[in-house]
């Protein structure tokens, strides 16, 4: 059932041998349905565009085991063909733990690892690297085979072979040096589909790559789906069941999802569980300058790259202006990471240059040192989203320190590993906007509470959304992280 694609450490070749293999399956003409542990968005946005199908997130600390595994099987079952890629390293969890990790979700569903080894400086020490992966635990891994990346020879690849052969483990096929699979990247990973203009060519190549150097009558059997099983729930109606909410509208309430190239990092459970509790979403650009769309009820502003596009953004007035006026009118606005960015006084750019953005919080951002991590968020406030004493995971990854930093107040108290804890985000009754990625699928209280808030929002006219005097900034209590 399935195979979760492993390795001992970030870079060794997950993604290539992910993507070579939906590559292959597509130009079968078979479905293979992708799934990406970790709090991950951009390697998600390439599965979902070479295999066809939504890429989805398995993590078990953002969304819980049990929405894990229903996941996984709903979504699994309907392919021809899955595969689970691994996060880091396989045994690289929350902390110096295996907690989340590639190993613990293997372990959970039950699924056979292929481990992908970087072997360009190696042969020999290979198989005590391999040995130690595979006896290595808890959580215990079935090993299925390895494949090796970076395979530079005839008599390499031999002697590759010959030291797997010492200790049984089965060699699954090589990925070669070879430009296709040279994929570019920046601070946060890899480049988003949109920005590789050769992705086209590259798929073919990895579907030959596959047909060449994989032994696919080994790999195949380890991409058989999850059997289908009788009366299983859709998860999203799963994970609201708790949650309804009864909006007595004529037409769903529009909430405007900033969507464009500097923000896109956004699960697509965000988008179901928005229509599943009654909201239209509808995509809007400031990178476009667009207005917000007609009958906009509430903005949700994902992360992404806004300190890419600083100046175009800058210049996005009727966006910006647009969005100053929703806040100040009240119409919820949420958040996240990059989307922050936007809501601030200023963003500087990568040379150091300051741009004016929106306005509607008050700071202004410049790069700063490396968060990162999974984070325990225990809620101090009654806000928008969340009420005081409520605790739900979250994931920050950002490079900002945001001036002035506010001690007081403050949406929640961040906990992680290695890190302080400390007060972080913005509340208002109609603003949350914090660094902390969320998931909502372990947090459906969220989506429910925003249609709420949406539902007894006025709409903002169509002439303040596209006209473009300055606005007066919502009263909050903030707090800057990073």
């Amino acid at each position: 059932m399935a195979c979760l694609i492993a390795a001992p450490s970030s870079g060794s070749g997950k993604t290539l041998l992910s993507l070579c293999l939906a590559a292959w399956a597509r130009r079968q003409g078979r479905r293979l349905q992708p799934f990406k542990v970790g709090p991950d968005y951009l390697d998600p946005q390439l599965l979902s565009r070479v295999s066809g199908l939504t890429c989805r997130n398995l993590d078990p600390l953002l969304c819980g085991p049990e929405w894990l595994a229903r996941c996984f099987a709903w979504h699994g079952s309907r392919a021809d063909l899955a595969l689970v890629e691994g996060v880091m390293g396989l045994f690289d969890g929350r902390g110096p733990s295996s907690e989340g990790s590639s190993a613990a979700v293997a372990a959970q569903l039950e699924l056979p690892v292929v481990l992908v080894v970087e072997a360009s400086r190696q042969a020999g020490s290979l198989a005590a690297l391999v040995r130690g992966f595979r006896d290595h635990g808890p959580p215990p891994v079935r090993l299925a085979g390895v494949v090796l990346n970076r395979v530079g020879s005839a008599r390499h690849h031999a002697l590759l072979a010959e030291a797997l052969e010492s200790i049984a483990v089965p060699l699954l096929g090589v990925l070669p040096h070879h430009p296709s699979l040279e994929l570019p990247s920046r601070h946060l990973g890899l480049l988003p589909p949109g920005e590789l203009h050769d992705l086209e060519q590259r798929q073919h190549q990895w579907a030959d790559l596959a047909a060449r150097h994989l032994n696919l009558e080994q790999l195949e059997p380890l991409l058989a789906p999850p059997a289908r099983q009788a009366g299983a729930e859709d998860p999203i109606r799963w994970c609201l069941r708790d949650h309804a909410v009864a909006l007595e509208q004529p037409e769903p309430p529009r909430v405007a999802i900033a969507s464009d190239a500097a923000f896109h990092f956004r699960y697509p459970e965000a988008g179901e569980l928005l229509e599943a509790v009654g909201l239209e979403p509808v995509p809007w650009s400031p990178l476009a300058d667009e207005p917000l769309p007609p009958g906009c009820r509430a903005v949700l502003l994902p992360g992404g790259y806004p300190e890419l596009h600083a100046a175009q953004l800058a210049a996005s007035r009727r966006s910006l202006d647009a969005l100053a006026r929703a806040a100040a009118a009240g119409l919820p606005v949420v958040a996240e990471c990059g989307g922050l960015l936007l809501l601030g006084s200023t963003l500087s750019d990568a040379e150091g240059r300051p741009h004016r953005m929106a306005g509607v919080l008050p700071f202004s951002a410049q790069q700063g040192a490396l968060s990162l991590g999974y984070r325990q968020a225990t809620a101090t406030a009654h806000g928008l989203l969340v009420r005081p004493g409520e605790t739900l995971w979250g994931h920050e990854f950002h490079r900002w320190q945001l001036e002035p930093v506010a001690t007081n107040g403050g949406l929640w108290q961040l906990e992680g590993w290695g890190t302080p804890q400390r007060s972080e985000g913005w509340t208002a009754p109609n603003v949350h906007a914090s660094w902390l990625h969320l998931h909502w699928a372990g947090c459906p209280a969220i989506p429910s509470r925003l249609a709420a808030a949406a539902g007894r929002a006025a709409p903002l006219p169509t002439s303040a959304a596209s006209s473009s005097p300055m606005s007066p900034s919502p009263r909050s209590s903030r707090s800057a992280g990073g």
